[in-house]
């Protein structure tokens, strides 16, 4: 594994990591997704050399470089702001890491040149920072960091700044450079979509600690949290009381009983994705257990989806095409059914209440 991290903690100002524990394979994008505030940008710079750790260990390539300082553990980071040099050309800021290890010309202008040509911004070498565009200058921050040949990138939020056109196809962009070059990224963001076009293998991080790990479609299907679902776009969240029914186990939320799969019992708080939510005029005829009867509330839409909110004795979001609302007639105000499968119903446990085969085992 190119790169451990090992019982990480650090404490900056309000800022802290606890006990992070990462391994990122060759090749490898990871992603690290989280509000600000997480602890992503510390964890980087930790990374990177730039704060030690109160404790805890950072091994790159099987060689512990903890102590190490940040010039000699071959690790490139790009932040938000690309902090080029505004007196120097393209290809001065693309040659400047090289230039302080005290690399011959020769190399630097090689280097420079084939690193500018894999990047497409062999054009832009004359060109002085001020005069680039937001997706230009990234493109130079990371040919610049990449020059020196380094085992693991840092990118810190790399597409934040970017307008939406330009941060779609910079993620393309992104998404080849461990293909392209070996180097395996390490990529923070707050952005979802990230998460799901760019990562290999991502990390959640709440309150300095690491709360999920794995395949992004993992994190999307089965958030371990409510903080994990939240924050990953699901927007049906409640609280309720699982229990066993004659109809079999239910979460019960206010006057509504949602059929769930869940071993818990007690206060739950349970979550159902938007585009589970199946509308139609009459109720379905289908395997699902969850048929509910509901208002539509309100409509929004969103470029070629439909955001309706309805209200079934709780408020539910969910969405569906424009097209496929104009097919159903849903306008605000009417009356329609939703339907969901139980099993598409995520419970997490609130901490107070048991686990069901706990009461089997014990009564």
């Amino acid at each position: 594994m190119p790169l451990e991290t090992r019982g990480l903690y650090k404490t900056l100002g309000d800022f802290h990591l606890r006990d992070v524990n990462l391994t990122v394979k060759d090749s490898e994008y990871f992603i690290i997704l989280g509000p600000s505030g997480a602890g992503k940008s510390i964890l980087l710079e930790t990374i990177a050399g730039i704060h030690s750790p109160d404790s805890g260990r950072i091994i790159l390539d099987g060689t512990d470089i903890t102590s190490w300082p940040a010039r000699l553990r071959n690790i490139g980071m790009v932040y938000q702001d690309y902090m080029l040099f505004p007196h120097m050309n393209v290809e001065k800021n693309i040659g400047f890491g090289l230039k302080q290890l005290g690399r011959p010309s020769y190399e630097i202008e090689k280097a420079t040149a084939d690193i500018a040509d894999l990047l497409g911004i062999t054009h832009l070498l004359s060109r002085r920072p001020d005069t680039l565009s937001g997706g230009e200058q990234q493109r130079v921050a990371i040919a610049r960091a990449l020059v020196i040949k380094p085992r693991i990138l840092l990118l810190d939020e790399p597409l934040s700044a970017l307008d939406a056109i330009t941060r779609r196809k910079m993620r393309n962009e992104l998404a080849g450079i461990p293909s392209l070059t070996g180097v395996s990224v390490i990529h923070i963001t707050h952005h979802v979509e990230d998460l799901i076009s760019l990562g290999h293998r991502s990390a959640v991080m709440d309150g300095g600690t690491i709360v999920q790990t794995g395949k992004p479609d993992e994190i999307f299907s089965n958030p371990r949290t409510p903080f994990v679902a939240a924050f990953t776009g699901m927007e049906n969240l409640f609280t309720g009381i699982a229990k066993d029914s004659h109809e079999g186990r239910i979460v019960q939320v206010g006057p509504v009983k949602i059929h769930a799969i869940t071993r818990y019992n007690g206060q739950v708080q349970c979550g159902i994705r938007s585009e589970d939510i199946i509308f139609s005029r009459e109720p379905l005829k289908s395997s699902a257990r969850n048929v509910l009867k509901a208002t539509v509330m309100k409509i929004r839409l969103m470029g070629s989806l439909a955001w309706v909110v309805v209200d079934c004795g709780i408020t539910l979001t969910g969405v569906l095409t424009i097209k496929s609302m104009y097919d159903l007639k849903i306008d605000e105000g009417d009356t329609v059914f939703i339907t969901f499968k139980a099993s598409a119903v995520m419970v997490f446990p609130d901490g107070q209440n048991r686990d069901k085969t706990e009461d089997t085992e014990t009564g």
